[in-house]
C-alpha cells in the first residue's frame, strides 16, 4: 500500500477554502477531469471527462474540524482512502492538505498527481473569490 500527500498554503480564509472542498458536489470546480458529481447520502458518483463513472463513499465530512474523507468503490483499487484537511493559519492564510492511500501502489501515484493539480485549482478559485 502506498501513500502520497500534498499540501498548499492558500492566501484565503479557511472558511472559504472549506466551503469549496467540504461541499461534495463542488468537486467539479476543482478536481481535474471531473465533469459531474451526484451526491446521494454518503455516496458521490463522479462522471469523468473520459466518460467513466466512479463511485465514492463519503466517510467523513466534518465542518467543525474541516476534515473530509472518502473511499473509491471501484475494481481499479483494492484499498483507497482520500482525505482533505483545511487548517486556519491566519485570517487569510490557510493550509490545505490532500492525502491518498491506495493499493495497488501505482493508483496512489496516479490519484496523487491529480490531487496536487487539484490543490492548485483550489488555491486559484479561493484566492480569486476574494477579489
Amino acid at each position: 500500500m502506498a501513500s502520497v500527500r500534498f499540501e498548499r498554503r492558500i492566501g484565503a480564509p479557511a472558511d472559504r477554502v472549506w466551503a469549496l472542498v467540504g461541499d461534495p458536489a463542488r468537486i467539479v470546480e476543482w478536481f481535474p477531469g471531473v465533469l459531474e458529481a451526484r451526491v446521494e447520502g454518503d455516496r458521490r458518483t463522479l462522471r469523468l471527462a473520459t466518460g467513466v463513472e466512479m463511485v465514492e463513499r463519503i466517510l467523513a465530512n466534518d465542518s467543525r474540524t474541516r476534515h473530509f474523507a472518502y473511499r473509491l468503490e471501484t475494481d481499479l483499487v483494492r484499498v483507497h482512502l482520500g482525505t482533505i484537511d483545511v487548517f486556519e493559519l491566519g485570517p487569510n492564510d490557510t493550509l490545505c492538505v490532500y492525502a491518498t492511500t491506495a493499493e495497488p501502489d501505482t493508483m496512489a501515484l496516479v490519484i496523487g498527481g491529480a490531487t496536487d493539480e487539484a490543490l492548485e485549482t483550489i488555491a486559484r478559485v479561493c484566492v480569486g473569490a476574494g477579489e
